[in-house]
């Protein structure tokens, strides 16, 4: 689950975490007297939307006085941002942060990951702040800074003076950076974070160590715990198909391809989007319908893959395993009899029941074609769309 911005520095502002003030506004009245509020002489006007280059594409503007604040704020609001990670399409600005100018000396990077060749999290930093970090370690490696933590005894203040040193963070800022990594690595713990990325981190004129922008994602799967993060969640900046599965204990994802792909478990519904890709088609979607799917989950599975008008042809691929096989194949017939199904629709099943499964299907006077394995699954389904 992603958060915006704003919400980011609050909730790391609880962790003693230093983030420059400001206030949220949803509309241009709201934005001046957010400025007004925070009384700075510059102020910065920034676009609210999940997604990282609001900059680049003309979502974050330096104010001078409240006529500045009034004029970016009705350019921004209602504007579609279209930066690398929106996709062409973009999203439409619904908010925005009005925030206090600050006196920038230096930018940095400072983040927090699970690495997964460790099984710990691990904090980075680097002093090419303000830059995407994957453009950092494609083209300078040498400059990002990596401490393994280890989880019994949690960020150890050497390992966080470690990494300032190693930035070369000026020695009059160290106490205040270690503090700042110090709480950022207690929030990303505490509240379930798979990713917590602060770029930049700046050190300005006063002395003081800030976060300047926070992006924090959450683990979804954690989310039963941590009811304050949940009331953040913003649906307007998620897929409408997406929050439907999500009622339905659904796991989709939606993609940019035609084929929608309804499988049982992530590490087959990976597989089979990679099958379809070997035979030159493209997926519409990843949909797992879980290990103890109904035919009434199965036939909401079909709806949400529909719903997509982009879809021209559905794979079902099943491995029965807790799931059976006869269990699915009623459940795909009452969903295309229910939905009115008019593209193609090609089922490989197997496991438990596949005979019975199998033969549901065939009586059921359906247009159904069936795949023997799911190389041929994907090779009928590419070919039938095509």
């Amino acid at each position: 689950m992603n958060i915006h911005e704003y919400q980011g520095k609050e909730l790391l502002r609880k962790y003693g975490v230093a983030v420059p003030n400001g206030q949220v506004a949803y509309t241009v009245d709201e934005a001046v007297e957010a400025a007004k509020n925070l009384g700075t002489s510059v102020s910065v006007v920034k676009a609210q939307i999940h997604a990282g280059g609001r900059g680049k594409a003309g979502g974050v503007k330096v104010a001078k006085n409240l006529d500045e604040v009034r004029t970016y704020a009705n350019e921004i609001l209602g504007k579609t941002l279209v930066t690398h990670q929106t996709g062409p399409q973009g999203k439409e600005v619904k908010r925005l942060l009005i925030e206090e100018g600050c006196d920038i000396q230096k930018e940095y990077y400072v983040g927090l990951v699970l690495d997964r060749a460790t099984s710990k999290v691990t904090m980075m930093a680097s002093e090419e702040g303000g830059t995407e970090i994957e453009e950092v370690a494609e083209k300078t490696p040498e400059k990002i800074f990596k401490e393994v933590i280890d989880p019994v005894t949690g960020l150890l203040p050497f390992q966080a003076r470690r990494l300032a040193f190693n930035i070369n963070i000026p020695k009059e800022y160290l106490s205040k950076a270690v503090k700042f990594m110090l709480g950022l690595y207690q929030a990303f713990v505490e509240k379930d974070c798979s990713i917590a990325e602060i770029n930049p981190l700046v050190t300005t004129g006063d002395g003081e160590v800030l976060a300047l922008d926070a992006k924090l994602n959450f683990d979804d799967n954690a989310l039963f715990r941590q009811k304050d993060i949940q009331t953040y969640r913003d649906l307007d900046e998620e897929d409408a198909k997406e929050i439907e599965a999500s009622k339905h204990d659904l796991s989709y994802i939606a993609l940019d391809g035609n084929i929608g792909c309804m499988v049982n478990g992530a590490g087959l519904a990976m597989a089979t989007m990679d099958i379809i890709k070997h035979y030159n088609g493209d997926p519409a979607n990843f949909l797992d319908v879980g290990g103890g799917a109904t035919a009434e989950k199965v036939t909401e599975a079909f709806k949400i893959i529909l719903s997509d008008s982009n879809v021209k042809g559905i794979l079902v691929n099943i491995f029965g395993g807790i799931m059976k096989c006869d269990v699915i194949a009623e459940g795909v017939v009452a969903a295309t009899k229910q939905v009115g199904l008019e593209i193609p629709l090609v089922v490989r099943l197997e496991g438990t029941n596949v005979d019975l499964g199998k033969k549901i299907l065939a009586e059921s006077g359906l247009n159904i074609t069936a795949a023997e394995s799911m190389a041929d699954g994907a090779e009928k389904i590419v070919s039938l769309v095509k």
